[in-house]
């Protein structure tokens, strides 16, 4: 099965190329763009299938960051691959931000529970817990700084992400909320081709809010 994922939930913009039947990473590109994920997404996509060798129509499934993470990169993401997969008539799957994040590490530590947290801003966290197997121990969820800390101080493993400095003493250093976009597409692969469609995961309200003091009183 050829796997095409898609990754603009955060700074990056980018897309990897999947084979899952010999777990081969056929093509990737990245770029560090912050905003303007709409604009560049389907230059990323046509490197990574130009650098796989294959086309649109060779891909059997899609796959695609949900969030947590910016709120229009998350949309340009789901809408381009829901997209995609109705002009190719294949499933399409959605795969958790935090669950990447996890992942990505237990490469790097396995046999370990890890905790992937991401700084919210605002003194709160995004985080989810998960077994060294890779199943989720509990739910994706926003907590405050000191819901996070308390819960960090009895978690038993590693931990991953741009939040590590608030939570783990001495941790330090500089821990970005990236991670190599062909672990969306293995985790994608992996997935039940019948697990519904992917939709945004939004753990808060957006910042930008609509200004009352100026709305236009409606004439009926």
């Amino acid at each position: 099965m050829i796997v095409l994922a898609l990754d603009t939930a955060g700074v990056d913009c980018a897309a990897a190329v999947y084979d899952s039947g010999r777990n081969t990473v056929l093509g990737e590109a990245s770029d560090m763009i912050g905003k303007g994920h709409a604009e560049h997404l389907i230059g990323i996509v046509d490197r990574a299938l130009d650098q796989a060798g294959v086309t649109l129509s060779q891909i059997d499934r899609l796959a695609v960051t949900i969030g947590p993470g910016s709120f229009t990169g998350i949309r340009v993401g789901v809408a381009a691959a829901r997209g995609f997969a109705l002009s190719l008539n294949v499933p399409v799957i959605g795969v958790t931000t935090l669950e990447v994040m996890a992942a990505a590490q237990r490469e790097k530590t396995p046999g370990r529970a890890v905790l992937a947290a991401m700084d919210a801003k605002r003194d709160e966290i995004y985080l989810q817990s998960f077994a060294a197997d890779g199943s989720p121990l509990d739910q994706p969820r926003a907590a405050s700084l000191a819901e996070a800390q308390a819960f960090a101080a009895g978690f038993d493993g590693e931990m991953t992400g741009s939040a590590t400095p608030l939570l783990k003493a001495g941790a330090g250093g500089d821990h970005p909320n990236v991670f190599p976009t062909s672990i969306v597409a293995r985790l994608g692969a992996a997935v039940p081709a019948d697990a519904g469609k992917p939709k945004p995961l939004y753990l808060r309200g957006p910042d930008a809010k609509p200004q009352a003091g100026y709305a236009i009183a409606r004439r009926v």
